[in-house]
This record gives structure tokens, sequence and C-alpha cells, in this order.
């Protein structure tokens, strides 16, 4: 498997349709610019989905990939490594802020299994059960996973993409369900964006206290240390210093451009497999957007390195795709604006009130 091969699968949106609905927004009766980003999100649905009266977001989904990892063993995370499999609970019997958003917006939510390290029988009977492997390396001494099981996860990723992209999925909001995984994420954006652990090192999710932060700070300078030798191949890098739910994501966010399926971005986790995937593919970012910043430094990083302008600032740093689906309705209004807002009477015509051309 290369991931290159993908810059020559993935088409950016339609550029003449945007130019159209540009134009459009021109003609409305709500003066340009009065909307805010709003009109050029609504631009951008009308390039995604190539065509210039833009469509409802109709068939919206949250995608979430759990993992477990085993840098979370030293004490680098708020939760007690190997219990992500409790967020998953968590989500599913919908006492989660993200399943309580999604109840409230009326949004499902899809879990995908793709690197827990528990016993299955622990697991609701919703998950998608697809795991590559039972937790992910230790990356500050060893790889995450094997270059075998890389490729697998990606193509779980890609698997699921075409799933939703077949059953008529129009936009992804996608997140992680993980504990310890903003210290990979972390690693991969250092190592893309050439940065040293200190600068990308955040509190995670759950947050922790400056102990904690050393410890994590040093796990990603030592697995930095792993990753730079591989940068010029991402499924190395995402073997070294990624994980069973990051190659998932990648492979994700790959094939949904591919399938030019929207897709909503998150957390830090997020952004780093993204990051990864514009690596592979420079016109994939075209098909996303930046839900929301949530404070972590490296996900800022990797916002500023792809040019995504984030839609949110509510300082959400609770993960599991929270931040993205708030960022949901915004979407959603930018569709309806650009769909159902009036245009401006022509003053040429006889009921316009304005004069009408002699011929």
């Amino acid at each position: 498997m290369n991931l290159d091969d993908f810059s020559d699968l993935i088409e950016r949106p339609d550029g003449g349709i945007r130019r159209d609905a540009e134009e459009r927004r021109e003609r409305l009766a709500v003066p340009p610019g009065a909307l805010g980003r709003l009109d050029e999100l609504g631009e951008w649905l009308s390039a995604a989905q190539a065509s210039v009266e833009v469509r409802a977001i109709a068939q919206p989904k949250v995608v979430l990939f759990a993992g477990d990892h085993g840098v979370a063993s030293l004490d680098v995370s708020g939760r007690r490594a190997g219990t992500a499999h409790e967020l998953v609970r968590a989500v599913l019997d919908g006492v989660s802020p993200v399943a309580v958003l999604a109840r409230s917006t009326d949004v499902p939510v899809r879990v995908v299994d793709a690197g827990l390290d528990c016993d299955p029988e622990l697991l609701p009977a919703e998950v998608v059960r697809r795991r590559v492997r039972r937790g992910s390396g230790r990356i500050d001494v060893e790889n995450a996973l094997t270059v075998e099981e890389t490729e697998a996860a990606v193509l779980l990723g890609i698997a699921i993409a075409d799933e939703e992209a077949d059953s008529g999925t129009d936009l992804v909001v996608l997140g992680d369900l993980s504990v310890g995984g903003t210290t990979p994420a972390a690693t991969l954006i250092a190592a893309l964006c050439g940065t040293d652990a200190s600068v990308v090192t955040g509190r995670g999710g759950a947050g922790i206290d400056d102990l904690a932060w050393m410890r994590k700070c040093a796990a990603i300078r030592d697995a930095l240390r792993r990753a730079r030798p591989v940068l010029g191949d991402q499924l190395e890098l995402l073997a070294a210093v990624g994980g069973a739910d990051l190659a998932a994501m990648t492979g994700f966010l790959l094939q949904a451009s591919v399938r030019r399926m929207p897709v909503i971005l998150d957390g830090v986790v997020g952004a780093a497999c993204a990051l990864v995937a514009q690596r592979a593919a420079f016109r994939a970012p075209d098909w996303w957007l930046a839900g929301q910043t949530s404070g972590e430094p490296a996900q800022a990083k990797a916002w500023d390195r792809m040019a995504l302008n984030p839609l949110l600032d509510h300082g959400v740093h609770v993960g599991e795709g929270t931040g993205a689906l708030l960022a949901l309705p915004l979407v959603r209004a930018a569709a309806a604006f650009a769909a159902e807002l009036p245009e401006r009477p022509d003053p040429t015509t006889p009921d316009s009130g304005g004069e009408v051309p002699e011929v």
C-alpha cells in the first residue's frame, strides 16, 4: 500500500460551481458579507455538492474511532491506561457530552473499535467490532503497530468511509475515543511540522498536572527520535508513532475525500490524522472543515499548516467529536441560507418598480 496513490484519486470541489455560487450570493437580498463566514460555508457546500442550489444536510453522522495507546501507561493521560472502553460505553449509553448533543440534534453516532485494549464482552452491542489489534505499542520505546497492522487499520478506515458514503451520509463529524491518543497525535504533528516536543505538548481532553505534562513531553521527545527517520513514508510514520485508531482515521479521511463526502474535524487526534492525510494527498483538505479550536497547541499548528480556519472557539476540549458536532448547526444554517434566501428583484423588470429599457 502507498498512501501517495490517493493524490491521483482525489479531486477538488468544483471550482466553477463555487464561482457560480459566489455570483448568486452577490444577487441575494441580504447584502454580501452580512452573514459572515456563513457565506463562505454556503459556497463551499455548493462546490462540494457540485450544485449551485445547495441541498440541506439531511443525513449527517458522527463517526468515532476508538483505541487505547500503550504510552498511557506512563501516566501521561488524565485517564487510566486501557480504559477507552469506558468512554465507548458512556457514548453508547447516551451519557457522554457527544451523546447528549447528538441526541438533541438528532444525529446518529457510530463507534468503531479499531484498537481497544479490553475484552470484547465489555463493549456494548452497537460497537462496530473490527479491531486491528488490542491496544497500540508504547511509542516512546517501540512502534505503535507493525506495517501490516497499519495497512489493515487504514483499510478499515477506507471501508468505513465507503459504507457511510454508500448509505447516503452527506456529512461526517469525525472524532476519537482514546486514552493516551493526544500523545501520538502531538508526536505526528511535531514531526510533520518540524517542531520540538515542548511546542506541541498539551494537557489532553481529561487534563493533566504539571508532572504528567513533563512525562508527556518527554514521551513525545523520545517518540520524535523514532518518527523523524520515517517522515518520507506515511505508513511507516503511522506504524512508528501512530496507532490503530489514528491510522484508521487517516484512511477514512482520504477515502471520504475520494467519495466527495465532507468531514468536520474535531480535536488534536483528528487534526494529526488530517495532517498525515494531507501529506499523502494535497487536495484532500478541501473536503474538510475544522470544527473548533480546543486549546491544544498541536492542533493549532496543524490547522495553520493546512490553512484550515476553525468555525468555533469555545474552549471545548472534551473530545469525542463534541466540538465538531457543535459546529454542525452552523453548516446547516449556511446550507439553508444559500438555498432559501431570495434574490434581489431585478430593477429592469416591470414589476420591480424600476424602469424598463426601451427596445
